[in-house]
């Protein structure tokens, strides 16, 4: 994965302070994603193009820098005075002052992200197409989403298994790298977990009320000592990933930090860096309980590590290598087996004991960033930037048992329902697919909005599933309930 990160544009600030000046405007503001790590993100609006760097900036220096670019654009575009008069200005102010959304308050026919289209002069339709028109998947490999349509398996959009609860605004998650999304996690139907800038914050639906729990902008040290731990801690550290289960929380940062905590104890347990190595990344975290039942955790690294430590103690247990960075891994119901999938077109199914590879998974045609296992064992996903997920089952490694293609860009995390009913799959942007297991994947939900993904849980009684939503205007956290026979219910609420 690229060792850099960079904010996103809001899909439709712009849009709005331009389209009062033409009635035929069809310009819209879409993240462009750049093939090179050297040039850095770029932002690109219908006639114009404007590159802007954003490599080795902390999280607070790019969100200054952020401002500054969003300032200047508006400069350059309103420099004549014509379009962002005074009366444009407030219509975009009246336009983002965006309120939650209640179920009860879709079905009248509110959007669920607030966003008032009849005040636009584009439909919510038109403004899809473009969108899906315009996206810019990034690609490790060029084209390699282009040639996977001939492997997919069709599947019927229009299954309902989630509906949507509520949208809240008071949450704003943020992304920090734009190929790591698993920055949101639900400990029950009520409790969420997420980035927000440079902390983690705690989400209660059912109190509505945000937290915080640790603040990396500053400086954070353990309370407790442990061999490993650096006492001294970490100054503002940029975190790229997070993992959170039952009381347990891993923050992985960008120069290889783990930060550990317990959500029912005072401060940081533990803190390390598992690495100086110039590309020292933390890419993902997988918390576990082993078979003894103590509570251990997967690191995996762009230092081409996979890094297993028992949480009691914080010692490491296991530490594996790979010829590529390493960007995903999760390990098996029956703790057996990992799937590792990283910086290189093939994944791999590893013995969980001795860290051989049992089998190469074959079909990908680009980096994958995901991977995850159903709970009978036997069948697991994996999740790349050619646009596709694909099941597999380890009884017949030798092909797929389904390709999933999506609609805009890579998969960028996938979940698995903890009743194996369903599979979760989230693109990089709009769009999160819950496949029907039981159908074998041939019938999926589409879950349709606009923003980046910061990332998807499922409650682990599957009741409740959460998005974050990335945008300068929109951010938000989606919340979508288990369909049931009393679904009117939520009318009440």
């Amino acid at each position: 994965m690229l060792p850099h990160s960079f904010p996103f544009f809001s899909f439709i600030h712009s849009f709005i302070l331009f389209h009062r000046n033409s009635q035929s405007y069809n310009s819209h503001c879409v993240p462009y994603e750049c093939a090179s790590a050297k040039v850095g993100p770029s932002f690109e609006l219908e006639g114009t193009h404007t590159t802007m760097s954003y490599n080795h900036l902390y999280p607070f220096d790019a969100m200054e820098e952020e401002e500054d670019f969003f300032d200047e654009m508006d400069e350059n575009n309103h420099a004549d005075g014509g379009v962002a008069d005074d009366d444009a200005l407030d219509e975009y102010e009246m336009l983002t002052k965006v309120t939650d959304t209640s179920a009860a308050q879709a079905r009248k026919g509110k959007d669920i992200q607030g966003i008032q289209w009849d005040r636009l002069n584009i439909s919510r339709d038109s403004y899809r197409v473009t969108r899906l028109e315009q996206y810019k998947n990034y690609e490790n490999i060029p084209a390699s989403g282009d040639a996977v349509n001939e492997d997919c398996k069709r599947s019927v959009k229009g299954g309902k298994y989630y509906d949507f609860f509520y949208n809240t605004r008071m949450v704003k998650p943020t992304i920090l790298h734009f190929q790591l999304r698993n920055l949101v996690w639900a400990t029950s139907k009520h409790d969420v977990y997420l980035i927000s800038n440079y902390s983690v914050m705690h989400w209660s639906s059912l109190s509505g009320n945000l937290s915080e729990i640790i603040n990396f902008a500053g400086h954070v040290a353990p309370s407790e000592k442990h061999a490993g731990s650096l006492l001294e801690g970490f100054s503002q550290t940029q975190i790229s990933t997070l993992a959170v289960k039952d009381n347990f929380l891993v923050a992985g940062g960008f120069q290889g930090e783990l930060t550990c905590k317990f959500l029912d104890k005072k401060g940081v347990s533990f803190c390390t860096r598992v690495t100086h190595d110039d590309n020292a990344i933390t890419n993902a975290i997988d918390i576990y309980d082993s078979l003894s039942g103590a509570t251990h955790f997967l690191a995996s690294n762009n230092d081409c590590g996979v890094r297993e430590y028992d949480v009691e103690s914080f010692q490491l247990l296991n530490h594996t290598q790979f010829p590529w960075a390493v960007n995903h891994t999760s390990i098996s119901p029956d703790r057996k087996l990992m799937i590792v999938v990283g910086d290189h077109l093939d994944g791999l199914l590893v013995d969980h004991h001795n860290g051989k590879t049992v089998s190469s998974l074959v079909g990908h045609r680009d980096y994958s960033f995901a991977s995850a296992w159903h709970p009978d064992g036997r069948v697991f996903a994996t999740g790349n930037q050619d646009k596709t997920c694909r099941v597999w089952d380890v009884r017949n490694l030798s092909s797929p048992v389904a390709v999933l293609v999506g609609n805009l860009g890579a998969t960028r995390s996938i979940r698995f329902s903890a009743d194996g009913q369903f599979m979760v799959v989230a693109e990089p942007a709009d769009f999160v697919h819950v496949y029907s297991t039981k159908a074998d994947y041939s019938e999926r939900q589409e879950i349709d909005f606009f923003g980046e993904i910061s990332g998807v849980t499922l409650s682990p009684d599957d009741e409740c599933m959460y998005i974050g939503i990335w945008d300068r205007t929109y951010a938000s956290l989606l919340q979508y309930n288990r369909r049931h026979s009393y679904t009117h219910l939520d009318s009440y609420f």
